[in-house]
């Protein structure tokens, strides 16, 4: 099944409106979800995945499990929380499957992946000064290749809170652990990713 990316349509905003609707399998509905989340869960998967056309498969992935499971969402969480824990889901899988794949592949020049186009807080401004624009992008791939390196649940939580903005009681949600361990978590990543960051940008301070 293919999905068509399009903009969100005006009248369904409530969320038990929206989810009576997608349960009742209303294309108009399903157009509006995938419109409001495909951006957002997109950069989700990038970050997680970090190659673009893997990226695009998994979301196609997603939206297909949304399609497919929303009659068994009830409601007991928020349609976003249930479509971010999905995402992560999806995005930690491939990744497990992707290693596995590669590890029994012989290596190539091609093994690195396509190039990477989606930064954490691309700014369109800066294509109006090439110069910034090559420095933000150098920056950019800094930040990308230091977040990673590091653990799992770590980038999971950086990722969601950092890029993606959600409130720790949604992150709990989403990874299934308390708010302390979302909380404590969030600062050992910071911490991490701050003296990666530093030993990148300053190898010689």
């Amino acid at each position: 099944m293919d999905i068509a990316l399009t903009q969100p349509q005006a009248g369904v905003t409530d969320q038990a409106e929206l989810v009576a609707e997608l349960q009742a399998g209303s294309e108009e509905a399903f157009a509006y979800l995938v419109g409001v989340y495909q951006n957002p869960i997109y950069n989700l998967i990038y970050h997680m995945v970090r190659d673009p056309a893997e990226a695009a498969d998994v979301l196609q992935d997603v939206f297909l499990k949304i399609f497919r499971g929303i009659r068994q969402f009830h409601q007991r969480s928020s349609l976003r929380t249930w479509i971010y824990r999905i995402a992560i889901r999806e995005a930690l899988n491939d990744r497990r499957s992707r290693r596995r794949r590669l590890s029994h592949e012989a290596a190539s020049v091609e093994s690195g992946g396509l190039p990477e186009q989606i930064g954490w807080g691309y700014s369109r401004a800066s294509t109006e000064r090439p110069d910034r624009w090559v420095e933000e992008a150098e920056r950019q791939q800094v930040v990308r290749r230091a977040l990673a390196t590091l653990g799992e649940p770590y980038r999971a939580v950086l990722i969601l809170r950092e890029i993606e903005n959600l409130s720790y009681e949604e992150i709990a949600q989403v990874l299934g652990v308390a708010e302390g361990t979302v909380k404590s978590r969030l600062k050992r990543g910071r911490d991490l990713l701050r003296r990666k960051l530093e030993c990148q940008l300053n190898p010689k301070g």
